[in-house]
């Protein structure tokens, strides 16, 4: 692969949205909320011209050229955000001992997972919001990592030690992604 004197990637800025940058700091605002990001680099530039946000970097190594492209799919996330949002459906599955689970405070309580006495918890990050209904979980939020991150706590909490997985497969699985 040749060399690439310059990379440059441009966002178009939705209706109903508006951005603003200050230094490293890029703010997203709109119907649903505001996110804020830091895109620090001494390299990499990102500015806001015109309803556009362009990501630049002169002479870019290897590096710099994939963060460009990270940079890029991170604002187009916050833009996604503030307009939509990001929800994430998980499903309670048991087949030995029926799960019970609440959310108290900024937890996720799973309770009578494979017939422990002392409940599982997991934590709900800032902006999630979860819903349960039957075996069904339901997360909201506008910023994507922080609902996956969610998602990740309550699979992590409960994964099976000290049995057979192929027989015991209880737990709390992510089915779908409205992304």
């Amino acid at each position: 692969m040749g060399k690439v004197e310059f990379v440059k990637r441009m966002i178009e800025v939705p209706e109903g949205i508006t951005i603003g940058l200050d230094e490293t700091v890029l703010k997203v605002k709109g119907p649903k909320g505001e996110l804020t990001r830091k895109f620090p680099h001494p390299r990499v530039n990102v500015k806001i011209d015109n309803g556009k946000v362009i990501i630049h970097c002169d002479k870019p190594k290897r590096a710099e050229l994939g963060l460009t492209g990270t940079w890029w799919a991170h604002i187009n996330n916050m833009i996604k955000g503030v307009t939509d949002g990001f929800h994430y459906q998980m499903r309670i599955i048991f087949s030995h001992f029926p799960i019970k689970t609440s959310v108290k405070g900024n937890e996720l309580v799973i309770e009578n997972f494979l017939g422990e006495r002392h409940p599982r918890r997991a934590k709900i990050l800032e902006g999630v919001t979860i819903k349960i209904s039957g075996d069904v979980i339901n997360l909201e939020g506008i910023n994507k990592e922080m609902v996956g991150q969610t998602s990740a706590n309550i699979e992590k909490a409960t994964i099976v030690k000290n049995y057979d997985t192929r027989v015991f497969q209880d737990g709390i699985y992510l089915t779908s992604r409205g992304d």
